[in-house]
């Protein structure tokens, strides 16, 4: 009996710390949240989505160039990262889970997961703006896409992994040769892990600024020409905040509405893709 009264004390124990953390993460996230709405709302209007950044000390203005700057920026990244990281992570699942080669391309994704965005960054502003001679939207997409790679290749090895292997075996069984198991059975089957990966990766690279202060800059103009330096939301929201002028400030807010709102909708539409696919 004493036993039982001391796992039951320690299982209360252990669920009121754990409800207590939950609770505090909750807590500062609503909070955050809230604020995001409470100063992006006012912030929104036609204006916002139809006009360019405006001048300083200038009144009215909006985020086109900069909204329409991200987009590009980000879609290009996600697509050039994407194929190379798809590869490697079959790889890592399907080739070199055992062998040297693997193990140590493992350690330099885990590596590159783990560096902090700004040290992406400084290395592209070292390997390509240094000897470019100026910023560019191009500098931008290469250091979106090097933090795009790390997060599919770890959500395409591991949803490999988690196909049971008797499905290979009963392709190989067959006759299928091994590029025919891997392109339509191993991943016909992982589809919907290794996509909520690129829509997580997607949510990821949406907001980052760091890198992007050293590659692409940004432009107060209008601008697609990816050879120069391009308008994107995170920047000019790091710009706009830190100004002494309220209407630039207003602005911030409001493109941080935006992101928070991209951000919020792709992890909601990857976790919703991800149990519907489970569910068939």
């Amino acid at each position: 009996m004493q036993l039982l009264a001391r796992r039951k004390l320690t299982n209360r124990v252990a669920l009121t710390l754990s409800m207590s953390a939950m609770a505090f993460g909750l807590f500062w996230l609503a909070w955050i949240l809230w604020t995001v709405l409470q100063f992006g709302v006012s912030g929104l209007s036609l204006e916002l989505f139809t006009e360019m950044t405006p001048p300083p000390g200038a009144s009215g203005g909006g985020l086109l160039n900069a909204i329409v700057g991200s987009v590009i920026m980000v879609g290009l990244a996600t697509l050039i990262g994407t194929p190379v990281a798809i590869l490697t992570g079959v790889y890592l699942a399907e080739y070199g889970r055992f062998s040297k080669l693997g193990s140590a391309v493992r350690l330099v994704n885990d590596l590159l997961l783990s560096a902090p965005s700004i040290v992406i960054g400084l290395f592209v502003y070292a390997a390509v703006v240094a000897h470019t001679g100026g910023f560019s939207a191009w500098a931008g997409i290469f250091a979106l896409a090097l933090l795009v790679l790390p997060v599919v290749v770890r959500t395409t090895e591991n949803m490999l992994q988690l196909i049971p292997s008797t499905l290979r075996e009963a392709a190989y069984a067959l006759g299928a040769p091994k590029r025919v198991v891997i392109m339509q059975v191993t991943l016909r089957a992982a589809r919907a892990g290794i996509i909520t990966g690129v829509l997580l990766a997607v949510a990821r690279i949406a907001g980052e600024t760091a890198p992007l202060l050293f590659t692409a800059l940004s432009n107060q103009f209008w601008s697609v020409d990816l050879g120069e330096p391009m308008a994107n939301l995170p920047v000019t929201i790091f710009q706009f905040a830190m100004s002494p002028f309220v209407e630039w400030q207003q602005l911030a807010w409001a493109g941080v509405f935006l992101i928070t709102l991209g951000v919020l909708s792709l992890n909601i539409i990857a976790r919703v893709f991800l149990r519907a696919e489970k569910t068939r």
